[in-house]
């Protein structure tokens, strides 16, 4: 049987690492594409875990959306309360942004925490 910590070599790379902070007492956060249109870097699914410092792993866009991202993430770290992001753009704006081209997408931003305040493992 696997020890309760161990982390397997087909874990999602981004999960592995959430764990690894959870399990050196660092708070975080989990973000995840939730929904797309037109044109999008990151399909449903993508995800990224933020450390309340900063430090984060994975992408779920590019450019200043991933900002914007991180900072909501620090942000629901410290009051608890998860948020939904929506960034949208025109075609001309996109490369600006950090999205290939015009397209609008949701992100799902969930602090984890467990039940006494305590982290818990996503």
């Amino acid at each position: 049987m696997d020890h309760p910590n161990a982390i397997h070599t087909n874990a999602d790379p981004v999960l592995a690492q959430a764990v690894e902070w959870l399990d050196e007492g660092r708070r975080i956060a989990l973000a995840t594409v939730t929904r797309t249109w037109g044109s999008a870097p990151r399909r449903a699914g993508s995800h990224m875990a933020i450390a309340a410092n900063g430090d984060f792993s994975g992408s779920v866009s590019g450019g200043c959306v991933e900002g914007a991202v991180i900072q909501a993430a620090i942000d629901a770290i410290g009051s608890g309360e998860p948020r939904t992001l929506e960034f949208g753009v025109t075609d001309e704006m996109a490369w600006e942004v950090g999205l290939a081209c015009g397209g609008r997408m949701h992100v799902f931003v969930e602090p984890v925490v467990g039940e006494s305040g305590g982290p818990r493992r996503p």
